[in-house]
């Protein structure tokens, strides 16, 4: 019953997004209000019946429902509610309908705030939306069938992916993913739409990036919740390892970023408007890479799923979506004329697409080191790899010259710039530089990439803060405002212009943070009997034992190791193996104590509670705690640039005997 409800509510998502795209191609075209109408009719269906399906299935994964093909693949009565509950983007088919939900929310939520708006655009918008709609839809009810039937179900399932039991961030990263990801589809209708109709203006650039902005925040917490999953699960003691699937949620990250500061150049100086489109069209394109990767089984991660049809099919839209956009591309770009002129010479306009062209370098040297050995591969039958030599090598001067731009950009005026103007604007930030570089050097940094970064982050450092609050100081100086109102007026009518000053700020930190844990990590591997102690850096650990905690639905022993650092206690902390009974090996689970300083990060290779012996991986990491700090002010940087502007209310001339009126009332 539930597994042919599920199915039902699949097919007709998959009709109504079907006849939703046509539909909304046809209205378009006529420019018929009426067709335009159903168009958003139906992505209200499409989006109510995804909804339905992902009930449907939350329903039989909560009442053990092994008759659902999906339940009895990933289900289990021992596991606790929550990891039931999150069970729904565990495995390959329950995570393709998890992602056709986020996108008949996307989907929902764009047609409901561009009602009665860009009545010429949003047919096409949505058409292209609803396409994207029919095909996940299609691989439901297709290759992927989560809704399949078993004939004689078990009484009970094998669960989840142990991995997936071991952390409460596997509740919080898949939708925060899935957000990104699919959200990138409402911008990618939207740049389509543009191409269509042959015009880029002011008026549909400002929802454009907005809706670009959207899925870029959820990204942006994507990526590092991953890397925090992983530096809290995995127990080798980092946080990015350059996996091929890590890099498949980056590569749109940075294309989505490029486009973000291309679409300001729109905004501002009418260039770039093909250049921001394919952009756009570009980031859509590699979360469908992405998609690929995650779920083709070509690539062996614990990111991935298992192979299945469902990559082949995938790989088809991928190709087909490539050749439409490319044909579109090369069809109507030639329509969306510039408007204005960038100026040359030494300039914030110069400066932006330097920066510009520095993502896309990023983008492409990543997106080249990870498909490369796939390459090769197919053409050759010779496996190979792309390791983290490459990565490191060509990502961190890149990284360092866009972090040297982010601060040289923001202090150029807009258009060529004076001598007597870069004197001024590039002068005194180089004190601040100077004084982070010192400050890093006395505190043990001595790797040249290192040192740069610390320098060029100082120098970045006052730049941002200096443009962030000289508003402020404006509205003190000019309308005797005090500190408060004065923020909350100048953030309310350059809220746009604060919260990307916030990004920048945040993703300041962000690099200048890993910059300094990847070089200055100290490690040390140690053997310890019951009563022994080990030291590293200022930590002293002690080993008082281990013990065994038992679960229902798995048993952990666990090392208890009483920390002090320079003499004081610390507490005790408590890295363990977990075992479960479908899971041959044993999982290792670091234990982790932070500090904004640094952490003292301790995985366990070995542990015998018997014997009362443990072998132990102790690192100590320096501000790791700063980047997921940082990636918080990026997305509160992001929100902030959502918010609406509110203008000044015009000035009204009163007439004079309306002035004489008041006056004799009062």
């Amino acid at each position: 019953m539930i597994a042919t409800l599920g199915r039902t509510l699949i097919l007709l998502a998959l009709l109504s997004a079907s006849a939703g795209s046509l539909v909304g191609f046809v209205a378009g075209r006529a420019r018929s209000a009426v067709g335009s109408l159903w168009a958003r009719r139906l992505a209200y269906a499409f989006a109510a019946f995804m909804l339905l399906s992902n009930l449907t299935m939350e329903y039989a994964l909560l009442t053990h429902d092994f008759s659902v093909g999906y339940v009895a693949h990933v289900g289990s009565r021992s596991v606790p509610t929550w990891v039931t509950i999150v069970s729904l983007w565990s495995s390959l088919e329950g995570s393709i309908l998890f992602w056709g939900l986020v996108m008949g929310a996307f989907v929902a939520a764009a047609t409901w705030l561009t009602r009665n708006r860009f009545p010429e655009y949003m047919p096409y918008a949505i058409g292209v939306w609803l396409a994207c709609g029919a095909f996940f839809s299609f691989l439901l009810a297709g290759p992927a069938q989560p809704f399949a039937t078993i004939a004689s179900p078990a009484a009970d399932g094998p669960g989840p992916n142990a991995l997936l039991q071991n952390h409460y961030l596997m509740a919080i990263h898949p939708p925060f993913l899935y957000s990104g990801y699919v959200g990138m589809t409402i911008p990618f209708g939207l740049a389509c739409a543009a191409l269509l109709v042959g015009r880029l203006g002011n008026d549909f650039i400002r929802p454009l990036r907005n809706f670009l902005l959207v899925p870029w925040i959820f990204l942006t917490c994507a990526i590092v919740l991953g890397g925090w999953w992983a530096y809290e699960v995995l127990g080798w003691g980092g946080y990015w390892a350059w996996d091929p699937v890590e890099n498949a949620s980056f590569l749109p990250w940075l294309a989505a970023t490029a486009a973000l500061h291309s679409a300001i150049l729109v905004e501002r100086k009418g260039v770039l408007k093909g250049w921001t489109v394919t952009l756009v069209i570009a980031t859509y394109l590699l979360t469908i890479l992405g998609t690929f990767m995650t779920r083709s089984g070509v690539f062996n991660s614990v990111h991935s799923f298992t192979q299945s049809a469902i990559g082949p099919t995938i790989l088809i839209f991928l190709a087909a979506a490539l050749v439409l956009s490319t044909a579109l591309l090369s069809l109507r770009l030639d329509a969306l004329a510039r408007e204005g002129e960038l100026e040359g010479g030494l300039s914030r306009d110069t400066m932006f697409l330097v920066q510009n062209l520095l993502l896309v370098l990023f983008t492409f040297t990543v997106l080249l080191g990870t498909v490369f050995p796939l390459v090769v591969e197919a053409a050759q039958g010779v496996q190979m790899s792309v390791g983290r030599p490459y990565f490191d090598r060509m990502s961190v001067p890149i990284g360092v010259a866009l972090l040297f731009v982010m601060g040289v950009g923001p202090a150029l005026p807009w258009g060529r710039a004076t001598r007597d103007q870069l004197g001024r604007a590039l002068l005194p930030p180089l004190g601040t530089a100077a004084v982070l570089l010192l400050l890093g050097f006395a505190l043990g940094a001595r790797n040249g990439w290192t040192l740069l970064t610390l320098f060029f982050g100082g120098f970045t450092a006052q730049v941002t803060l200096g443009e962030m609050f000289r508003p402020i100081g404006q509205r003190m100086r000019a309308h005797g405002e005090g500190l408060i109102e004065a923020f909350r007026q100048s953030q309310s009518r350059g809220s746009r212009r604060f919260g990307a000053y916030v990004v920048h700020a945040g993703a300041m930190m962000v690099i200048i943070s890993i910059a300094v844990s990847s070089t200055n990590q100290q490690s040390k591997e140690v053997q310890l009997t019951r009563g022994e102690s080990a030291s590293l850096g200022a930590y002293t650990l002690t080993f008082a034992g281990a013990d065994r905690v038992v679960e229902p639905h798995r048993e952990s022993v666990r090392a208890r190791l009483d920390i002090q650092r320079g003499g004081r206690e610390l507490g005790t902390l408590y890295p363990r193996m977990t075992y479960y009974e479908s899971q041959r090996e044993p999982i290792g689970t670091p234990a982790v104590q932070s500090s904004l300083g640094e952490d003292l990060y301790l995985s366990v290779h070995n542990i015998d509670d018997q014997a009362g012996t443990v072998g132990l991986l102790i690192l100590i990491n320096p501000m790791v705690g700063w980047i997921w700090i940082a990636t918080a002010v990026m997305a509160l940087g992001g929100l902030v640039a959502l918010l609406p502007i509110r203008r000044p209310a015009p000035a009204v001339a009163r007439a004079p005997a309306a002035v004489a009126a008041i006056e004799g009332g009062s």
